[in-house]
């Protein structure tokens, strides 16, 4: 047996693995922001696109422990040779903070090509944010909901521009609650991450259809989702449990750099130009859940966002 595992190793691995992004797109002149990429498969993410191309893009790290994203951005300036890789203080659970965000960089930047919402939070125990939203829902959905309505209009002005939110398989288990949005009837932490990532889903779906018609077909302005696959990152941190599992079963997981490969290839394949409202998993379409595709969900959830979000986005 040890023999045979040993021998079966290397293609273990590779399928563990999954698929890579062959795209050789370059990234001259693009701007781009990643939230969460301090770390993990956020860290892979805007490690690649720092390097793609002679002058490659302004990759802008956003996250809410600027001294960590510092230590992270250093690491890929070294690394790439790219010294446009910059930190921006943005805490998701704060939507003072995600106002403050989009402020300056709409100060200091005039376009944005790409935008990521890749961080998020896994199995927290009840807890909400500062306005009190239950802190799944709250920053894996609600905070990238305001940022990307706060920043929409200048990836409109930039287009092609491309906005890629990591979701999950996870996705399959949530359901929308809509009852008990913020878990204070009921609340179980591992649901409450499929809820959010299923919020995911149902946003890049209806956040693609109100994108779509004449302006997206001229300038190639898109949305997708996609399962990055199950990482060996620091994402569990808040259950010992799986902690514990994620270390013993660490073989069978991918690396933060190839679960950063269907991120990269939403953000970068030339033939995804035209491509929205779609749901990716190893740099290939995947099933999305019957939940994940009901229309009057995704729309009940746009109008209950912006009511709590206190927005307006028709």
């Amino acid at each position: 047996v040890p023999v045979l595992l040993f021998v079966a190793a290397p293609y273990i691995r590779r399928y563990v693995a999954g698929g890579r992004c062959k795209s050789t797109a370059r990234m001259e002149g693009k701007v781009v922001i990643i939230t969460g990429a301090n770390t993990g498969i956020g860290k892979a993410t805007a490690r690649d696109l720092a390097q793609r191309g002679k002058c490659s893009a302004k990759v802008i790290i956003a996250c809410r422990d600027t001294a960590k994203a510092e230590a992270a951005a250093s690491e890929i300036r070294a690394e790439t040779g790219n010294q446009q890789v910059i930190v921006k203080k943005l805490d998701l659970a704060d939507t003072k903070s995600i106002r403050e965000f989009a402020e300056k960089f709409l100060a200091e930047e005039k376009e944005l090509h790409v935008l990521i919402n890749n961080a998020g939070v896994m199995l927290c125990p009840y807890s909400k944010t500062a306005d009190g939203f239950e802190m799944h829902l709250g920053v894996n959905h609600l905070g990238h909901f305001l940022l990307t309505f706060l920043l929409l209009e200048c990836l409109k002005q930039s287009a092609p521009a491309r906005i890629v939110n990591v979701s999950s398989l996870a996705h399959h288990g949530g359901r929308i609650r809509f009852h008990d949005l913020h878990g204070e009837k009921s609340y179980n932490r591992g649901l409450a991450y499929c809820h959010s990532k299923l919020a995911n889903v149902l946003f890049t779906r209806e956040l693609a259809r109100r994108l779509q018609g004449k302006f997206q077909r001229q300038v190639g302005f898109t949305a997708n989702a996609l399962h990055p696959g199950s990482v060996y990152s620091d994402l569990v941190r808040h259950s010992f449990v799986m902690t514990w599992l994620w270390k013993i079963f660490s073989f069978f997981l991918k690396t933060p750099c190839e679960g950063a490969q269907t991120s990269i290839y939403c953000a970068v394949a030339e033939e995804l130009d035209s491509v929205t409202g779609q749901y990716f998993s190893d740099c290939q379409p995947a099933y999305v859940s019957p939940r994940g595709r009901d229309d009057e969900t995704a729309k009940k959830l746009w109008n209950v966002s912006c009511e709590l979000l206190g927005i307006q986005w028709d």
